[in-house]
């Protein structure tokens, strides 16, 4: 499908109108004549529909948008469902399929709305244990016996629980952690440049002095692409995948049209209806927190999303925006390779408090590199 933004027109616009109509978020009966059009009404439409459903708040049906928006036309039970390799189905009704089988006591992975290999397995264990056809397909059988078996488990997100617990019993120590590095952009994609400033550089540079501080504990780091590459969101995916990444970090900085936005955010997986990667958000927050104490820039605190990084990497994922380029004072600082020294130990840090679980920690800003190695050295002994 082609972008669709304010201004076009056609049959596409006319499909939008009427899907978000369906959603309550535009007046229904508009779209009638087939021809619809793109204005300030459906662009605010458009994003209060990515609000709800964390994706990049931006007004415009690309391919992320379009396939949210025609996911949210299905139900549990309006269509079959089944893990086709080669055109993966999403939508609302596999969200529900996942909680439902999650409820029952079956792992079919993180409740993201996409029909994977994980999904199948539990649909077969399911069905094979209630005496159904075990075919992997999710059709009015199968969807008739799931809504009449009473869950083994209510409240809380077994699977996320599933993380957390994988966390504890991985111990405090850092060593054999492996992590994979995320440098935004690259290659012919600069991302955000200014005054001679780009951002697939600073985030190239953070990730090797964050990769040189985490190899000195001990841990397996390893960086997701080379600089003069520029893989895609679901390569960068994969790679964390084959590699058996305990967790992925993305670096990147931002930029806006104002000049005065600024500061660090961080973002983790999370639906903004209740569903959210627990270590996720909890590593998110043990960034967000420290780089904000360590720093000194304006904490713009953390947010779940549901972009193509986090629904297609198993293991925790966390993106960092560190800093606006376009704004001066944030470019700045991330000019100054000392400042960069700064957030690379920061997110070192928060990734110890993470696995120390609150245990012999120190209060936020204060934890040094020096103090990690010294941890790592005294539980080796």
């Amino acid at each position: 499908m082609r972008v669709l933004r304010r201004g076009d027109a056609g049959p596409e616009v006319a499909e939008i109108r009427s899907m978000l109509a369906a959603l309550d978020l535009l007046p229904t009966g508009d779209t009638s004549d087939g021809n619809g059009f793109f204005d300030a009404t459906v662009e605010h439409a458009v994003r209060a529909f990515q609000q709800r459903r964390g994706l990049i708040t931006d007004g415009i049906v690309g391919p992320a948008t379009y396939r949210a928006l025609r996911g949210s036309s299905y139900h549990l039970g309006s269509r079959p469902l089944a893990y086709l390799v080669s055109s993966p189905v999403h939508g609302d009704d596999v969200f529900a399929l996942q909680e439902r089988l999650t409820e029952l006591g079956y792992d079919s992975g993180r409740p993201d709305g996409g029909f994977g290999p994980q999904t199948e397995r539990a649909l077969r264990n399911f069905q094979r244990d209630y005496g159904l056809v075990v075919d992997g397909i999710c059709g009015a059988g199968t969807v008739r016996a799931l809504r009449q078996l009473s869950p083994r488990a209510r409240g809380g997100r077994p699977v996320f629980l599933r993380e957390q617990e994988q966390v504890r019993q991985a111990g405090p120590r850092l060593r054999g952690k492996r992590i994979v590095i995320d440098p935004g952009h690259g290659g012919a994609d600069t991302g955000v440049a200014l005054e001679g400033l780009r951002e697939a550089d600073i985030a190239w540079d953070l990730a090797r002095r964050l990769e040189g501080r985490m190899k000195a504990t001990g841990m397996e780091a390893l960086i997701s692409r080379g600089p003069g590459h520029s893989p895609s969101e679901t390569e960068r995916a994969n790679f964390a995948n084959n590699a058996g990444a305990d967790l992925f970090l993305s670096l990147h900085s931002d930029g806006n049209r104002s000049p005065y936005a600024q500061g660090v955010a961080s973002f983790h997986f999370g639906t903004g209806n209740g569903t959210t990667s627990t270590v996720g958000e909890l590593l998110a927050g043990y960034i967000q927190r420290e780089l904000a104490a360590r720093t000194g820039m304006r904490d713009c605190r953390t947010h779940p999303k549901t972009w193509e990084i986090f629904t297609r990497t198993r293991c925790p994922a966390v993106r960092v925006e560190i800093g606006y380029l376009t704004n001066p004072d944030d470019r700045r600082r991330l000019s100054d390779p000392a400042f960069r020294d700064v957030v690379a130990e920061g997110i070192l840090i928060a990734v110890k408090r993470l696995y120390l679980l609150g245990e012999n920690d120190q209060p936020t800003g204060t934890f040094t590199f020096a103090d990690v190695l010294a941890h790592e050295l005294a539980k080796a002994e």
